[in-house]
């Protein structure tokens, strides 16, 4: 167990992408975050305290998280400065990097001196199998994307939290290393070997009551040329009888990937519906989920009320508007 509460590292972030685990879990989990981590360059905060890691340990930080995503995965020279800081101040070290922190030779060997624990949460668990497509029962819902980052796992959080407070059984399944992190759980499929990222999603969201749903975190889109694989994947394996897409506005191209246009809604409905019906064939886009984060109110407004005219179904902003029109769609089980 990865003990807590956490000093949030966020480095020299560019914005509030670069450092979404540490966004998420400062959002979702305030309580367990003592404060944050960044150097004087970072363009963004968390919105927590700002404190180095001596100053955190005194007010009984447990684990420095690193709260970055870089795309790769690596480790920059100066991170690892600070992460033996952190270890000397008797703070252990949490990360969902691709890079694992026992694979640097400098952490580990400062870790195993002083007795400090290693936390690599996007190491997947053994034993996955491939995906085999049967149908089991429960029921799933999996939120897929015009884009990576886009606000799946947000959404996912949101009906869940909206769900539950109706008396509706739900459980978010967590397939990103901040999801993990935040429902102390899942599977990072993006770390899973490629033939089994479908049977992971079984895995992850097996056969339960008749009346519950798995809300599963999308990865990727089928859209974006690095990370189409995972997405697909998980449409396969979690089998979903529903799926909300997310959508960010503010962008005309694939994040981290100019060459390649954002794709129009309904194309990116219509492709995930029809690879989502390989393994169900009743998959079903119910709603949208917009991050009007960059628009002011009345425009927001305009744009949520305009979509769901468009495609006939709701349009909502998790943190804008909140999700009820989402899950009364869910209850109904169509558009």
């Amino acid at each position: 167990m990865i003990k807590k509460p956490y000093l949030l590292f966020l480095a020299d972030a560019p914005d509030r992408n670069a450092c979404k685990t540490a966004f998420g879990v400062a959002f979702w989990r305030p309580h367990e975050c003592v404060g944050e981590l960044r150097y004087p360059e970072a363009k963004t905060d968390c919105g927590t305290p700002a404190m180095d890691v001596r100053e955190a340990a005194r007010r009984g930080a447990k684990t420095l998280l690193v709260g970055l995503a870089p795309s790769g995965g690596a480790f920059a020279p100066r991170w690892i400065e600070t992460l033996l800081l952190a270890l000397d101040a008797g703070l252990d070290v949490a990360s969902g990097m691709h890079v694992r922190l026992d694979s640097v030779d400098a952490i580990r060997d400062r870790a195993k001196a002083l007795g400090r624990v290693l936390h690599d949460v996007r190491l997947p668990p053994p034993g996955i199998l491939v995906g085999t497509g049967r149908k089991r029962p429960g029921l799933r819902l999996l939120t897929v994307g015009t884009d990576c980052n886009a606000g799946k796992m947000f959404t996912s959080l949101a009906l869940e939290k909206e769900m539950t407070a109706r008396g509706m059984k739900a459980t978010f399944r967590a397939t990103g290393q901040t999801g993990i992190l935040i429902a102390g759980s899942g599977i990072a499929v993006d770390a899973v070997i490629a033939d089994f990222i479908s049977g992971a999603a079984e895995q992850l969201a097996p056969a339960n009551d008749p009346d519950h749903w798995d809300l599963v975190e999308g990865q990727g889109s089928l859209f974006h040329p690095s990370y189409a694989g995972v997405s697909l994947g998980l449409l396969h394996g979690a089998q979903p009888d529903l799926l909300v897409m997310c959508h960010d506005p503010s962008r005309k191209t694939m994040r981290g990937n100019v060459d390649h246009p954002l794709p129009p809604i309904r194309e990116c409905i219509a492709l995930n519906e029809q690879c989502a019906r390989l393994t169900n064939p009743k998959a079903t886009v119910i709603g949208l989920s917009v991050n009007t984060s960059r628009l002011g109110e009345v425009e927001a407004k305009a744009l949520l009320s305009r979509l769901a005219q468009e495609h006939g179904m709701p349009a909502v902003d998790p943190v804008r508007t909140g999700v009820a029109p989402l899950v009364d769609a869910i209850a109904r089980g169509r558009r």
